[in-house]
């Protein structure tokens, strides 16, 4: 429904899939190793993050899961709504039909090629650099994100709304804290990560 929603066709075959994966075997229910929303959630990601994470890569290959890729993804996903967040305030001209056809183009030979996500989040990131009217480029981004729900002009929106003096005072330990994750990760101990 998503994919008809901006006229790609369905692929004709799906011919397999990747796993996802953890510390080189396949993660599995039956091991005891896999992820639920709540279990992110619990740990502090937003479930858009993940959804962020898995486009990234082509459905048929195997995705490689680690906190770490989890937060650069997290990372890349926060730039990427800031970027739109700046579109939102200077939002002005008109649609540029011409660019808007000649960019959405991109995003619909990467749904043509076999579903490839990895390839249509590139066009996205081809839309923000595109030399075209804030405008255009918004309507496009709301347009991609019909398929690849991601909340990428809500989360936008959200950023623009609050205030930018707001700064949160966060306990020492906190602060402690995360100063021996960030280390531990220096250290590659992931698992005191």
């Amino acid at each position: 429904a998503m994919l008809m929603s901006l006229n790609l066709p369905l692929p004709k075959k799906v011919y397999g899939h990747g796993w996802l994966v953890i510390d080189g075997g396949k993660m599995s229910k039956s091991k005891g190793e896999f992820l639920t929303v709540s279990l992110l959630e619990s740990k502090g990601y937003d479930p858009v993050i993940y959804r962020f994470f898995c486009l990234l890569s082509h459905y048929r290959k195997s995705l490689v899961f680690s906190y770490e890729n989890l937060d650069n993804a997290k990372g890349a996903y926060e730039k990427l709504v800031a970027k739109i967040a700046q579109l939102l305030k200077a939002e002005q001209g008109e649609v540029d039909k011409a660019a808007y056809d000649k960019l959405r183009e991109g995003f619909t030979a990467a749904m043509d090629n076999d579903i490839n996500t990895s390839l249509a989040i590139t066009a996205l990131y081809d839309v923000l650099k595109a030399d075209t009217t804030p405008t255009t480029k918004l309507a496009l981004i709301a347009d991609f994100d019909k398929v690849l729900s991601l909340s990428l002009i809500e989360k936008a929106k959200a950023v623009n709304e609050k205030p930018a003096d707001t700064v949160e005072e966060l306990p020492a330990e906190i602060l402690e804290l995360a100063e021996q994750r960030k280390q531990a990760r220096k250290d590659k101990n992931f698992a005191l990560a």
